[in-house]
């Protein structure tokens, strides 16, 4: 708890330029949110996985809910390091719940997308007393989580990846926030876009090729599925930015609704401050457009 505390202290006060402008929000942060860290949602292979709930306190009635999944290339990063990212939301006043899952050196592919299934459906099945409005749910993440995030909003029960938890139907999912999410797996897996954490991530599996199909989210693109937002840099040398770009042609194709936010020159994030001012104003206006409040 005494660390949890320390990172959140720390992500107050290193909030994007974007959000920066003068207000009282941080000073209201405790009297507006109630924190619940560390909530075992899971527990698989004898490994405890856990997230952060971050609920408005001041209200009675449901809310808007990011659910945010951290990146790492499945191999690493914590939910701790991301709370930068959660800061725009709770000065929108949105409830936030913050995800950690299996790592490779935990469990292999599929592990980290069946965790995420299941702590959607955790918020399912816990929204009543959290006050969280599961007709306004965003799932987001940066890298590895935006993958994450996507196949979590996109991924039907039908594919059979949520059954480590049973319970509640999983709720739908109404909008994505993809930060240069990987799109298509089995690309990363060999060849000239072969990245090792891809490698780390499906192990020795003599059927890697078909678990890499299964948990990408190009399988899963169709007609009716979740606006989706994507925002990567065109210079992105750890996830190629042809992955967005297969990723919109693939929603255009189905009529699903999405928008490609490019940021000229950007590497694999760690966008300076006028880009994330540019990224952040490009991410409310998609919620808005969505019908999320936003002020």
């Amino acid at each position: 708890m005494k660390r949890f505390g320390i990172f959140l202290l720390s992500a107050l006060l290193l909030a994007p330029v974007a959000f920066a402008q003068a207000s009282n929000w941080t000073l209201e942060f405790g009297n507006r949110y109630a924190v619940q860290p560390n909530i075992t949602y899971l527990v698989a292979n004898g490994y405890e996985a856990k997230l952060d709930l971050y609920e408005r306190r001041d209200v009675q009635d449901a809310q808007p809910t990011l659910i945010f999944i951290h990146g790492g290339g499945w191999t690493g990063g914590t939910k701790e390091a991301v709370l930068n990212k959660l800061i725009p939301y709770f000065e929108m006043g949105w409830n936030v719940v913050n995800v950690e899952y299996r790592l490779a050196k935990v469990s292999p592919a599929p592990a980290a997308v069946e965790d995420c299934l299941c702590a959607l459906r955790w918020v399912g099945a816990n929204a009543r007393q959290h006050h969280i409005d599961l007709n306004r749910l965003v799932t987001s993440g940066d890298s590895a989580g935006g993958h994450l995030a996507m196949t979590t909003a996109m991924i039907p029960e039908a594919a059979g990846l949520d059954r480590q938890c049973p319970g509640v139907a999983l709720p739908k999912v109404a909008a994505i926030i993809d930060w240069y999410g990987i799109t298509d797996v089995n690309d990363l897996m060999e060849g000239t876009n072969l990245k090792t954490y891809t490698v780390a991530w499906l192990g020795a599996a003599v059927n890697r090729g078909e678990i890499a199909k299964r948990v990408s989210p190009l399988e899963y693109v169709r007609a009716g599925g979740p606006p989706t937002l994507m925002i990567h840099g065109d210079a992105d040398p750890t996830v190629p930015y042809q992955h967005s770009i297969r990723l919109k042609a693939a929603l255009d194709k189905v009529g699903v609704k999405n928008d490609l936010f490019t940021v000229p020159g950007g590497k694999h994030g760690n966008f300076s401050a006028p880009q994330n001012v540019a990224v952040y104003g490009a991410i409310k206006k998609f919620l808005k457009a969505q019908g999320f409040p936003v002020d």
